[in-house]
């Protein structure tokens, strides 16, 4: 018997060697072709730097450069307020060091990372990374600081703002940025046939974007609006040589999934690879990173993982560095002494907190829907109660949304407050819209005895927000009205926004310093690829969005942007829900996080978190 197992067991040795030798061939050619790509990638630096190592002597020669003059704008000591100054201070750290990858997840997957036609925070959240704005906001003072573009000046009538372009940026593939990038970009996203409604919608106020030198860009504005210098520093620059043959064909653009190519921190291996199924993201460090300030980490990684209890599991496995968890989870892990032993918590309201709402669908197929009647949606706002909701399925973790403005702005009426749930003023406003409880069963039927009957959408790997569905399903139930919960996938939740072949949605705006509510609530977004994707229109609420955006005065402004709030509180197109408590655990080898006036620096571009040597696990 063991004379005739022992060829058995040389066979199944044998195979297994030739396995691990295949398994050894086959990373010894992966890392061989990485090489070769790495040294090509160096082959054209070398000769870009000739290049321009040549045309520079050429300058010199024929005096056209001013050797150690100055560049205007510069301080007395010649240095730029740049964006880099909490990037040099974590880099000076004594146990400050580069490597490691910074593992994340997202709970739902992408459908898209191509720019403009991504239309979620997970695309963005990558994007930032890969694609720079021209400045970006000091994450303590809220300031402007240079990042793409070293100065900048406004002129006295505040229509033309002009820009002064660092001549050392490369995109990622080491082709220079020029003034001309920041022209195509603009000319790029308000081309009709380029997806990208959200931008136009914005930058429809700038007359035109002209590149008056290799290193100076104007933007020229057609009419004076308050946030001018944020709409036209944050815009994303896009590389024409990389995106500018879509223009011949815009289908293909967008219809992409992964073209993403920027002058960022990181970049992916192949900017035009990457697809969804992949189930996961990954970007590298850039080497031709123009920064001051190298990125610390190797790789950033977001796996999708899109149950909940499946990304807990894996943030214990240590597989992901980051876990937001849900308020019940919260309390049971800070009791988990192991989990507390290997990370840090961080729980904070932050001042650019979003907000999550229901958003009432006025327009189905060219129909008006019971929506459509304000009365019905402030009703649908009073039957839903909001302070429950934060206590028992948020446990406190969170505040009452009143409007799309948080009550720590100055664009928020301190007058208005939240609304008390009622269930008998909510049945008083249905009776008048003309809605009646039906005597043998309590539904609520309309004039023709249809049932009051409506589907609500949500995300269906969130489970407070399945949690909170069911919660309201029987708060509705009490005044007659059936809500059917629809559970549904990411992806076509939002293909069911763009078709606007919804009843109801639940879902949350992100936010910023100061909002402009004009894509969501204008009436003109209500176009096709438009964000206002609950058919609202109220043309007083349209005059003072104009208004508003066009004032300069600030104080004059937050008038403005109240008296839009009053309208957005009494017209209800949102039932406004929340505004959660970030509540986080993050491995403990990630140091430099802190809290900013923005919120956690996680996630803050130039780079400014790192692993000290002694604790880095990747390679």
């Amino acid at each position: 018997m063991g004379g005739r197992l022992l060829p058995w067991l040389g066979f199944v040795l044998l195979t297994l060697l030739m396995l691990l030798m295949m398994v050894q061939v086959d990373r010894q050619w992966q890392r061989l072709t990485e090489m070769n790509r790495i040294l090509q990638e160096q082959a054209e630096d070398i000769r870009r730097t000739r290049g321009l190592l040549r045309d520079i002597e050429r300058r010199l020669r024929d005096g056209v450069i001013a050797v150690g003059a100055p560049a205007a704008g510069a301080d007395d000591d010649g240095a730029f307020p740049d964006a880099f100054s909490r990037a040099r201070l974590a880099a000076s750290q004594p146990d400050f060091a580069q490597g490691d990858w910074l593992m994340l997840a997202f709970g739902a997957g992408l459908r898209t990372l191509t720019p403009l036609v991504s239309s979620d925070a997970q695309a963005s959240e990558v994007q930032n990374f890969v694609i720079e704005p021209l400045i970006t906001r000091d994450p303590d003072t809220l300031e402007w600081r240079g990042l793409l573009a070293e100065a900048w000046t406004v002129s006295p009538d505040g229509l033309t703002i002009s820009f002064d372009l660092r001549r050392d940026v490369t995109f990622s593939d080491g082709r220079p940025m020029t003034a001309r990038d920041v022209e195509f970009s603009f000319e790029f996203m308000m081309n009709e046939a380029i997806a990208a409604p959200r931008q136009r919608a914005y930058l429809a106020r700038i007359e035109r974007v002209a590149a008056v030198g290799p290193y100076r860009v104007e933007f020229v504005f057609a009419e004076p609006y308050f946030n001018s210098l944020q709409l036209a520093g944050t815009m994303d620059i896009l590389a024409e040589h990389f995106y500018g043959r879509f223009l011949d064909d815009p289908r293909r653009f967008n219809e992409s999934r992964g073209l993403l190519l920027g002058t960022g921190p990181y970049r992916l291996a192949d900017p035009e690879g990457w697809t969804p199924d992949q189930g996961r993201v990954e970007l590298e460090r850039n080497p031709r990173y123009w920064g001051p300030v190298d990125p610390p980490f190797d790789r950033i990684v977001w796996r999708v993982i899109e149950n909940d209890s499946a990304r807990l599991t894996t943030f214990r496995n240590r597989d992901i560095d980051v876990y937001t968890a849900r308020p019940r989870e919260y309390q049971r892990l800070l009791e988990d002494q192991a989990l507390r032993g290997r990370t840090w918590h961080f729980e904070y309201m932050s001042p650019t907190a979003g907000y999550s709402y229901i958003a009432w669908n006025q327009q189905r197929g060219g129909t008006p829907t019971r929506f459509a009647d304000r009365r019905v949606r402030r009703a649908m706002t009073l039957l839903t109660d909001v302070q429950r909701i934060i206590d028992e399925i948020m446990l406190g973790y969170a505040e009452p949304a009143v409007s799309p403005f948080s009550p720590r702005s100055p664009q928020h009426d301190p007058s208005l407050t939240p609304q008390p749930a009622d269930l008998q003023a909510a049945l008083a406003l249905l009776k008048e819209a003309g809605y009646s409880r039906r005597e043998r069963d309590g539904l609520l039927v309309d004039a023709d005895g249809a049932p009051f009957e409506f589907d609500l959408v949500f995300f269906q790997d969130n489970e407070d927000t399945r949690r909170m569905v069911l919660f309201l399903r029987d708060l509705y139930a009490r005044a007659g009205i059936l809500m059917r919960p629809q559970p549904t996938e990411w992806s076509v939740m939002i293909d069911l926004l763009q078709r606007k072949d919804f009843d109801a949605i639940t879902l949350a705006w992100t936010s910023g310093v100061e909002v402009d509510i004009f894509q969501m609530f204008h009436s003109s977004q209500s176009m096709e690829g438009g964000d206002n994707f609950v058919n609202y229109s109220n043309p007083e609420l349209d005059r003072l969005i104009d208004a508003a955006r066009g004032e300069v005065d600030e104080a004059r402004r937050m008038e403005l942007w109240q008296a839009a709030e009053r309208i957005l509180v009494e017209d209800q197109p949102y039932t406004f829900l929340f505004r959660r408590t970030t509540l986080a655990f993050i491995d403990s080898r990630i140091h430099n996080l802190q809290i900013t006036a923005l919120g956690l620096n996680l996630m803050a571009v130039p780079v400014e978190i790192y692993v000290p040597a002694a604790l880095q696990r990747h390679r």
